[in-house]
C-alpha cells in the first residue's frame, strides 16, 4: 500500500517547528524525523496524518554534546551517531554497544534516538537505556518548555506524556562514573527483529561489592522500566553466578508480562529471567570502561 495524501512542512528553526506543530497537530499533524517507525505504519495506513512537520532541516536538532554532567541528544541525532562513543568513559561504550543491536544498518542511518522514545515501542533499545539510566526529556511547545523524567514520559505501549502540540526536542542522559560496569543482553527470534525481552545493568564495585545497581527490563512489559526488586538483591553483594540467578528470578517475578499470539506470559517471564542473568554475566566480562 501507499500512504494517504499529506502535506509536508519544512521548518528551518525550532520556533518555526513548534509553531507548525501547534497549527497542524489538531489537523492530524505529526513530526517527521527519522521516519523509521512512522513511514512504515503510514504505508500500511495504520496512521494517516494529513500534515508532516519535517524537522530534519531545523538548525541545532542534530546536536550531540556533553555538558553539565549529561549527554545532550538532539531530536535529529541518529542511531548511527552512537556506533562510535559519543562520550568518554562507560556511557559512550554502553551506547555504542547497544546501538549495534538496533534493527539493521539502513535503519540505524535514519532512525533517531528521540524518535524512538516518542514512538515508545516497548522493545526499543533506547527506551530501555533511558529508563535504566534515568533520562530527562526536554519538551517544547508554544506554551513553553518542560523537562519530563523518563518514568513519567513512558505511559503505555506506544503512548507517552507528549501533548499533541509538543515536540520532544532533546534527551539528556547522565554521565556514568569512570569505574562503572555495564551489561546488556536482548533476545529476538532473528537478528534485527524486535526484542522480546532485553536487560541492561550498570553498577560500581566498591570493596568487591556491587554498589548503586541500576537494572532495567524492556520488551517484556508495556513500558521499559527499572526493576527495583532485582536491584535490591544485587546491592552491596559480591558478584557471583548465584547472585545473578537470584536477581534474574526477582526480575522475572516483578514483571507484568505482555502476551501475544506467539508468546505467553510465562514464556516472557522466563525470557526476563534469562536476559537478566546474561546481562549481569556480560557486566563481569566487560568490566568497567
Amino acid at each position: 500500500m501507499k500512504p494517504a495524501p499529506f502535506t509536508r512542512h519544512a521548518p528551518r528553526t525550532l520556533d518555526e517547528a513548534v509553531n507548525a506543530l501547534s497549527r497542524f497537530a489538531p489537523l492530524e499533524g505529526r513530526i517527521l524525523a527519522g521516519g523509521q517507525s512512522l513511514v512504515p505504519i503510514m504505508a500500511f495506513r495504520m496512521a494517516t496524518p494529513a500534515h508532516l512537520i519535517d524537522i530534519n532541516g531545523v538548525e541545532g536538532l542534530d546536536r550531540l554534546a556533553v555538558e553539565n554532567g549529561h549527554l545532550s541528544i538532539g531530536a535529529c541525532v541518529r542511531h548511527v551517531a552512537f556506533l562510535k562513543p559519543a562520550a568518554n568513559g562507560p556511557l559512550g561504550a554502553l551506547l555504542a554497544h547497544v546501538a549495534g543491536h538496533i534493527a539493521h544498518h539502513p535503519v540505524r542511518t535514519r532512525g533517531t534516538f528521540c524518535g524512538s522514545l516518542a514512538h515508545a515501542d516497548p522493545s526499543a533499545e533506547w527506551c530501555l537505556v533511558s529508563a535504566t539510566l534515568g533520562a530527562q526529556l526536554v519538551v517544547k511547545s508554544l506554551r513553553g518548555e518542560r523537562v519530563v523524567p523518563i518514568g513519567d514520559f513512558l505511559r503505555d505501549i506506544m503512548t507517552t506524556a507528549l501533548e499533541e502540540d509538543e515536540l520532544l526536542a532533546e534527551a539528556r542522559l547522565p554521565l556514568l562514573a569512570p569505574d562503572t560496569h555495564f551489561g546488556f543482553y536482548e533476545f529476538s527470534r532473528r537478528a534485527g527483529d524486535f526484542a522480546m525481552a532485553a536487560a541492561l545493568v550498570t553498577y560500581r564495585l566498591v570493596g568487591g561489592r556491587i554498589t548503586g545497581p541500576q537494572l532495567g527490563i524492556g520488551g517484556a512489559e508495556k513500558c521499559a522500566r527499572r526493576m527495583t526488586e532485582a536491584e535490591r538483591v544485587l546491592d552491596r553483594q559480591p558478584p557471583s553466578p548465584e547472585l545473578f540467578a537470584e536477581a534474574g528470578e526477582a526480575a522475572a517475578l516483578a514483571v507484568d508480562p505482555i502476551e501475544d499470539i506467539q508468546t505467553t506470559a510465562e514464556y516472557r517471564r522466563d525470557l526476563v529471567r534469562a536476559v537478566t542473568r546474561r546481562a549481569l554475566d556480560n557486566s563481569r566480562q566487560q568490566g568497567s570502561r
